[in-house]
């Protein structure tokens, strides 16, 4: 987007590169190859100290919908300092500074794998009401705690990664500090991670996909650092060039995979698609299907019966990412916010996007530069199973607007940020809504999925090798994140043409820090 004749980048899919410390060698080795030192992200790219020096905390939204009255809290400090501002009733007030400030052990009588076991068999929510007996109140304040970590709130999300995921009442229960197995695998990752949430470009890991395509492509993406990335601009023409020897083809939408002369045979598999209304085909020795499990039976429909059922348990996250460009952001400077939480919300989150410059491409620093607010909606139907719910939020996403997202989000950023002067009218230049019907790979998540961790899991079955056709995608690691899905595509390569016996090992969920960073941790 551009405001006052200067580019913003903003983010409307996957975010950043999580925790590098736990890549395997495999996904380093790609990371590295496309010529991104991760490391500069710490020492260079990433301003630490933006948000201290602009004197920005955390705040809460709380809506009169919802709370009786309206007010934005900017919570700083202990929660004896900003929890009396809250609109909550008093005894929601005690209970939240006691979950936060000084929690007590809420299972007393049962030892730490007790416990674990205990959490990992109900939900956050019933943790609340049921084993610390808060006020309801307290429900509706954590109840969208969680869905942008986990595609649920906390209706749905199991105490155990609740507690992985920073949620309040648990510091004094000895849980430990080793990962439990039967977190999901973002719970895992979130429980022992041991980096910042930095690697971030941007656009995104649109950055990470430039890198790629660079590196295959030279002719397409100038430059040669990660510096001159950000700002380079793609000669689509050299995408599908007759001569190179990779080719990238847009608007061409797959149909149909199928092995000409059946699955046992030397005949190569046919690939139909559409582009420009048309029906056209390649002819292949191997193909990957990398993308949404539940899409793989409709273009390859002599699948087995089973393999077809295991596809359809990847039922997605829907999201809505949007990017609102502000002209100005003298407001959120005023109020000292560079993340609003709105409990209980549609856009259950609005942040100032990441402090991050590379090359020419310089984040904001004073107030009167453009930025983008990044806003986070996850439709969750609370009630229902994790899969039924994504299922109603891609309902959801179906029938709304553009105008009704544009309305809902001029009215929450003028009822959060109006005190401070902020006028959706003047300080909005421009707003960008992506509405990702299929977002997050589904995770395995207890209490509802309980054969994880053991197992069988579905991808497992799901991800079978079918004669020439290998599939890949971060569905077929159940673990929606950037790292897993190289490490997918990487396995459904090896399955059709080998690894060389010294090649990267790969991974599935995560395991032990690895100290790809060039830091010295103790693990």
């Amino acid at each position: 987007m551009t405001a006052s004749g200067r580019i913003v980048l903003g983010y409307g899919g996957s975010q950043s590169l999580q925790t590098p410390s736990y890549f395997s060698p495999a996904v380093a080795a790609v990371v590295q190859s496309v010529g991104i030192d991760l490391r500069k992200f710490g020492s260079e790219y990433y301003d630490h100290a933006w948000r201290s020096r602009h004197g920005l905390e955390q705040g809460y939204f709380f809506a009169r919908e919802t709370f009786g009255s309206e007010r934005l809290v900017r919570a700083a400090g202990r929660a004896a300092d900003w929890v009396p501002s809250t609109p909550l009733p008093e005894r929601a007030q005690r209970e939240l500074i006691e979950l936060i400030d000084a929690p007590r052990d809420y299972l007393p009588g049962l030892d730490r794998a007790g416990k674990r076991r205990r959490l990992a068999a109900i939900t956050y929510r019933e943790f609340l009401l049921d084993t610390v007996r808060t006020d309801p109140k307290l429900v509706d304040f954590f109840s969208t705690s969680t869905v942008g970590y986990f595609g649920v709130g906390i209706d749905a999300t199991s105490a155990l990664d609740a507690c992985a995921n920073g949620n309040p009442g648990f510091a004094a229960m000895d849980l430990g500090e080793a990962a439990d197995p039967a977190m999901s695998p973002s719970g895992r990752l979130a429980y022992t991670d041991p980096d910042d949430y930095i690697y971030h470009f941007p656009d995104g890991n649109y950055g990470l996909a430039r890198a790629l395509v660079r590196a295959l492509i030279p002719r397409a993406l100038p430059g040669s650092s990660v510096e001159d990335l950000v700002t380079a601009r793609v000669d689509y023409a050299n995408l599908d060039a007759a001569e190179s020897p990779v080719r990238l083809r847009l608007q061409a939408t797959a149909v149909q995979a199928k092995h000409r002369g059946g699955i046992g045979s030397d005949a190569p598999v046919d690939v139909a698609y559409v582009r420009h209304g048309r029906l056209e085909s390649v002819e292949t020795r191997h193909v990957v299907l990398a993308c949404w499990h539940r899409m793989i039976p409709y273009l390859c429909d002599d699948l087995p019966a089973a393999q077809r059922a295991a596809l359809g348990d990847q039922c997605k996250v829907p999201l809505v990412y949007t990017n609102v460009l502000l002209r100005d952001w003298s407001s959120l400077k005023k109020l000292g916010v560079h993340t609003v939480h709105a409990p209980a919300q549609f856009w259950n989150e609005t942040s100032i996007d990441f402090p991050v410059s590379i090359g020419r491409y310089r984040f904001a620093e004073r107030t009167d530069e453009p930025l983008v607010l990044h806003m986070g909606a996850v439709p969750t139907q609370p009630g229902l199973s994790p899969r039924e719910q994504a299922a109603a939020g891609r309902r959801r996403l179906a029938t709304l607007s553009f105008t009704e997202l544009e309305r809902s989000i001029r009215d929450q950023l003028a009822r959060a940020l109006g005190t401070a002067g902020f006028d959706p009218a003047r300080d909005i230049d421009g707003i960008c809504a992506n509405r990702w019907s299929h977002g997050y790979a589904y995770e395995y998540m207890r209490p509802w999925d309980a054969y994880w961790p053991d197992g069988p899991l579905p991808i497992e079955t799901a991800r079978r090798r079918h004669g020439r056709i290998a599939i890949a995608n971060a569905d077929s690691g159940a673990y929606a994140y950037a790292h897993s899905a190289i490490d997918q595509g990487i396995r459904a390569v090896r399955e059709l043409v080998g690894a060389a016996p010294d090649a990267p090992a790969i991974g599935d969920f995560p395991g032990p820090p690895r100290d790809l960073l060039g830091l010295d941790r103790k693990t």
